[in-house]
């Protein structure tokens, strides 16, 4: 009989940041250093020394849609409150107003991004709904159509924004990554539409109306001030999105077949990571391959094993190295060629 923890890696890893962010957007200090610490240098040493170990389907945690919703509904209030805190509705002073800044930003690009991602692939309606307004929270809503319209169908080709290619530069795909998944999830949605007789709201409606409405509740709390912490706040996630999907399938491309058409999507589309603490942080996200494989599967339930392309550091350090373009492309242009 196979034992299941009395609670997963994924709670305990997702709902101690939710806790001391909390605490440092109230009370700053040493909560706001603990908030900073967590998110960075104390997951990444946890990853060089937690061994790694494969989890079995369904064994690590089996109320994985319940942590999922959780953590969405939760997304909300954190934001409302770090607006409040950065723009001074606490009273914190500018040390801590930094490392909350940062540790937000960290928590939004992460744990919040992950959690959405997660969650607009779930076959419950109200999921992917919950899913769609976290990313419209940060002013990001059309990566719910781009994700699934564009980027799952067309992943290694010419055809994907999502995909870097290889040589490119972070700072160069970035851009065109933004502008092409916003234009090609609005040509994709409106397409489908058409070829399905729909005259309801067209999802960017909601989108951009939404994003409208977020900024207006940001200006409700704090004024001009709230709106710029909202803005900077997801401008730091966005970035960290961007960095996820630059490293997750930078250099690797699809085949096109004698038909025309494209091969199947398999393992060797995507890097994957298997470090613990890094992966438990962001539901897994670094089993990537396994997650285009089988879009629809749980966070709790991706494989990862050695056929797939392995990056050589955990995923946050290797987006971070993604912004030195030159040390980047020594590390990982040979690794992409013996995936080509």
């Amino acid at each position: 009989m196979t034992r299941r923890p009395i609670i997963s890696r994924f709670a305990l890893a997702t709902l101690t940041p939710v806790c001391l962010l909390f605490l440092a957007a109230t009370y700053g200090g040493l909560w706001a250093a603990a908030a900073l610490v967590y998110m960075t240098a104390l997951v990444a040493a946890l990853d060089e020394v937690i061994a790694v170990e494969p989890v079995a389907d369904g064994v690590e945690f089996p109320a994985a849609p319940w942590l999922s919703a959780a953590l969405g509904v939760m997304h909300f209030p954190l934001l409302a409150v770090g607006i409040w805190a950065l723009t001074g509705g606490t009273g914190l002073g500018w040390v801590s107003q930094g490392a909350l800044y940062i540790a937000l930003g960290l928590f939004f690009g992460q744990v919040s991004n992950s959690n959405a991602h997660e969650l607009i692939h779930k076959p419950a309606r109200g999921l992917r709904r919950l899913g769609m307004w976290v990313y419209i929270s940060l002013l990001y809503g059309h990566h719910t159509s781009a994700h699934v319209r564009v980027h799952h169908i067309h992943v290694g080709s010419d055809r994907d924004p999502a995909t870097a290619r290889k040589g490119e530069s972070f700072y160069a795909y970035a851009l065109r990554a933004w502008l092409g998944g916003f234009a090609q999830g609005w040509r994709a949605e409106t397409e489908l539409r058409r070829k399905a007789g729909h005259k309801g709201v067209h999802p960017y409606v909601v989108y951009l109306g939404g994003a409208a409405a977020v900024i207006a509740g940001a200006y409700a709390l704090a004024g001009t001030r709230g709106v710029l912490a909202l803005i900077l706040l997801a401008a730091y996630a966005q970035v960290q999105l961007l960095m996820s999907d630059y490293v997750q399938h930078y250099g690797l491309s699809r085949r096109t077949k004698d038909s025309g058409k494209l091969e199947p999507v398999g393992p060797r589309h995507s890097w994957n990571a298997p470090h613990v603490a890094s992966a438990a942080l962001m539901m897994n996200a670094p089993r990537h391959s396994d997650h285009h494989a089988h879009p629809a599967r749980g966070y709790a339930e991706l494989r990862i094993d050695e056929d797939m392309p392995m990056l050589p550091y955990a995923l946050p350090v290797m987006a971070t190295l993604a912004l030195w373009p030159a040390r980047w492309r020594k590390v990982m242009d040979p690794r992409a060629a013996r995936w080509s």
